[in-house]
């Protein structure tokens, strides 16, 4: 039985998720009326309000 979940998500991984399929679209544009961010330049800016400070 584990033989056949690690077959799948080798399949999963070296497949079907490995980027080949990907394309961009405008999902963030369309849904929050900008651009989208970095995470790194979302996660500084975020952090300097002190939103997840004690």
């Amino acid at each position: 039985m584990p033989g056949e979940f690690v077959w799948l998500l080798r399949e999963l991984f070296t497949v079907v998720l490995d980027g080949r399929n990907e394309h961009l679209t405008d999902g963030v544009q369309r849904a929050l009326g900008r651009a989208p961010k970095d995470f790194a330049d979302y996660t500084r800016e975020t952090a300097a309000t002190g939103i997840w400070s004690n």
